[in-house]
């Protein structure tokens, strides 16, 4: 059974920096994609960062030249550093990983870490 868990969150004051980690296991395959999702208190829960089995990055707008996503491909882990976090990246962050298998996707999820920046 695959299993997510992160670690890293925190609180911090806004222009902080903050590193989450997710270790990955129980699959015995490759995960196409790995990433981030965060979810506000009242909102939905939106994309940080993803990068996929061939190093393809991709960002959210609002996190753009603030975080910066890694995987280690041996370990199956993935970090996120967050740097100059900003009252707005307050959120539950959630690691996500995701496999394609025979044209069809499964997601799996992590339990979440709390992020809360102070202004």
């Amino acid at each position: 059974q695959v299993q997510l868990v992160e670690s890293g969150g925190g609180l911090v004051q806004a222009g902080g920096s903050l590193r989450l980690s997710c270790a990955a296991s129980g699959s015995s395959f490759s995960f196409n994609t790995m990433g981030w999702f965060r979810q506000a208190p009242g909102k939905q829960r939106e994309l940080v960062a993803t990068i996929t089995r061939t190093r393809n990055t991709n960002y959210a707008d609002s996190v753009k030249g603030r975080f910066t996503i890694s995987r280690d491909y041996a370990k199956n882990t993935i970090d996120l550093q967050m740097n100059s976090l900003k009252p707005e990246d307050t959120a539950v962050y959630y690691c996500n990983a995701g496999v394609l298998t025979m044209s069809t996707w499964r997601h799996y999820w992590g339990q979440g870490t709390q992020v809360t920046v102070s202004s």
